[in-house]
């Protein structure tokens, strides 16, 4: 295969990679709901060797190595097609031919298997990190295909029984309910969606599934009659997993026969929400209701049945202002929601001050720019010291809130906003959180276009969240890392250390190491190592040292003359130069040019020095060079 082809078909596996890992689990049906998810993931940790690939260069790809990566490219493909059909495909379909997706799915499980397995890793120079990876994605494979039981055998049976019984509700009810609980369909919105599913399949398939399609039809009729005839409390779950339906206003909204919209109903209730709460998966339920469900040992979201992560309950404060603005349109009495919280805020003059937390988050929302800034501004103070109302702010709902306003038109509203998130992000669970609400892209956005102050405070945001491994390569593939370089060449000078601070802490992620490079970087390394004064000699050694093991790192440094600036801090730097300054040599040193020229350097005393005195891996590189200079013949 030609260079150029190589080079095209590595950006397509990176690319198709990337859209499958940001595919939600939550969009899957419910059905193959586990398996899609399983898929997905499993590309996801693909990603990063397309990535390390791509950094590396076609030119060092062997040949078969390539003819794998073609193979992946059709799997990738398969597995699109595939997902499509978890995500938008009829339900119905998929438990009638079930048989069929199970092949599809044990198909690509080998066809990943396969193309794996053939890749040789020994001739790649990329991480040890991202081999386990793969090795342990190619293992999942290889039992994916072997253990692969697809799920409905119950709800497959269920069907063909009502499909074959008399059109009598009586006798189907029980049937017909239980088809409804286990495909989450609760009106006849659902029925539609269904409906338009299937006949978009009958037609892709140019009309191949007729008998098939004439039993779904059957069953699609049945279940909407099933629908219309029952009650709307059908759906409520068992009265010992949800609350007492007692509601008044929603008694009084019943009576005045007014139609509720089904996003302002609580997808356990039924009822309208008075006080609505996101929970991980992104489900919006009212907060008495999901409360009393996880109270109840529940681990999972009533919805969608995934594993909950964690059990954070977030206000959703945009729905509880349209529900407010709806009942007040309709004459009905305003939601209540729980008492307000107030936070302690610390004064200039060594006093303090309680502040409303819903009266700021209130504010957050507003249409004024003022109320806007005056209250990220107040969130951004509250959690500067406090580690409490760091965890009160976030678990009322002010980060998704604060993400927003990064988009701000408004330059200091950007700055109170990515400061707060700053601030909360001091706390672990906050991170999680702060990713989670997709903050990446506005935090961008306040490093590229913000004030210098805002500049400096969003990367020091992305190196507080890139302390999470798998944040660093979410932050990396953002194009932050351009962004920082930029920052780290032209900034103040604490822009150029925090920018600095976060671009060492990403590149400790091989496939950030690449974007650094040809974000050039390299030139203004050598540029601050080199400057009489050396101001940010510590950082740019430090990031030096993580540059040099990625083969453009080491001929980018190679090329220019550092090593003489290297041997120096060797002699008189201090000890964690003296280990970077060796670290960076160890790797020029396999270059016989470099060689000759540390070694004429006279830089063996203080090698043997750090050999002595120095840390673990200081000890560790200082005998790596001494050997390398032992066996060194002169040119």
């Amino acid at each position: 295969m030609a260079k150029g082809n190589a080079s095209s078909l590595l950006h397509t596996l990176t690319l198709i990679a990337n859209q499958i890992s940001h595919t939600s689990s939550s969009t899957f049906k419910p059905l193959f709901k586990n398996q899609c998810s399983d898929l997905a993931r499993r590309i996801m940790f693909l990603s990063p060797l397309f990535h390390e690939l791509l950094d590396l260069g076609v030119n060092d790809i062997p040949h078969d190595v390539v003819s794998s990566l073609v193979s992946l490219q059709q799997a990738l493909l398969n597995a699109t097609e595939l997902l499509h059909l978890g995500c938008h495909g009829s339900q119905l379909y998929m438990i009638l031919e079930r048989e069929q997706i199970k092949c599809k799915f044990i198909d690509l499980a080998v066809c990943f298997e396969q193309a794996l397995s053939k890749i040789s890793f020994d001739k790649l120079d990329i991480s040890e990190e991202v081999k386990e990876q793969v090795a342990l994605v190619t293992a999942q494979f290889r039992r994916a295909k072997e253990h692969f039981d697809p799920p409905g055998l119950q709800l497959y049976e269920l069907l063909l029984s009502i499909f074959n019984q008399s059109h009598d509700l009586n006798t189907e009810s029980a049937e017909l309910h239980v088809v409804c609980e286990k495909l989450h369909i609760t009106n006849v919105k659902d029925i539609k969606h269904e409906s338009l599913a299937l006949h978009k399949m009958v037609a892709d398939t140019g009309g191949h599934l007729e008998k098939s399609t004439q039993k779904m039809l059957v069953l699609l009729k049945k279940i909407e009659d099933f629908l219309l005839t029952e009650s709307v409390n059908f759906f409520v779950l068992p009265s010992e997993d949800s609350p007492p339906n007692t509601d008044e206003m929603y008694t009084k909204l019943c009576t005045q026969s007014l139609v509720i919209p089904d996003e302002f109903r609580c997808p356990i209730s039924l009822e309208l929400m008075k006080d609505p709460v996101i929970i991980c998966t992104g489900q919006t339920y009212e907060r008495a209701c999901i409360k009393k469900w996880l109270e109840a040992g529940h681990g999972t979201c009533p919805k969608t049945r995934q594993v909950l992560s964690s059990s954070f309950l977030i206000p959703n404060h945009g729905l509880y202002s349209l529900i407010s603005n709806w009942c007040e349109a309709n004459g009905v009495e305003l939601p209540k929601r729980m008492g307000n919280l107030r936070l302690c805020k610390a004064t200039s003059d060594g006093s303090s001050e309680s502040l409303d937390l819903d009266t700021l988050m209130s504010k957050l929302t507003s249409i004024d720019i003022e109320d806007q800034r005056f209250a990220a501004g107040e969130l951004r103070l509250l959690a500067k010291h406090n580690g409490q109302n760091r965890i009160l702010i976030a678990e009322a709902g002010a980060i998704p809130l604060l993400v927003d306003l990064l988009h701000a038109s408004d330059a200091g509203t950007q700055e109170q906003a990515v400061t707060a998130l700053l601030n909360l992000s001091i706390n672990e669970d906050n991170k999680e959180r702060i990713m989670a609400s997709e903050a990446v892209l506005g935090i961008l956005n306040v490093l590229k276009n913000g004030s210098m102050q805002a500049r400096e405070n969003a990367a020091a945001t992305f190196f507080s969240l890139s302390v999470v491994d798998r944040n660093k390569v979410a932050i990396g593939a953002s194009g932050a890392i351009q962004a920082l370089v930029t920052l780290f060449c032209e900034g103040s000078q604490r822009g150029k250390v925090d920018a600095g601070t976060a671009l060492f802490n990403l590149c400790l992620y091989q496939g950030n190491k690449g974007r650094a490079i040809n974000a050039g970087i390299v030139p203004k390394l050598v540029e601050m190592l080199t400057k009489p004064g050396g101001e940010m000699r510590d950082e740019a050694l430090a990031i030096m040292a993580a540059l040099v093991s990625h083969p453009d790192g080491k001929a980018a440094i190679g090329s220019m003359n550092v090593v003489p600036t290297l041997v120096e801090l060797i002699s008189c730097g201090s000890s964690t130069n003296k280990e970077n300054a060796t670290s960076v040599l160890v790797h020029l040193c396999t270059n016989p040019h470099h060689l000759s020229n540390v070694s004429s350097f006279g830089v063996i005393n203080p090698l043997l020095d750090l050999a002595k005195n120095g840390s673990e891996q200081g000890k560790r590189k200082a005998a790596q060079l001494l050997e390398l200079i032992g066996t060194h013949k002169p040119l």
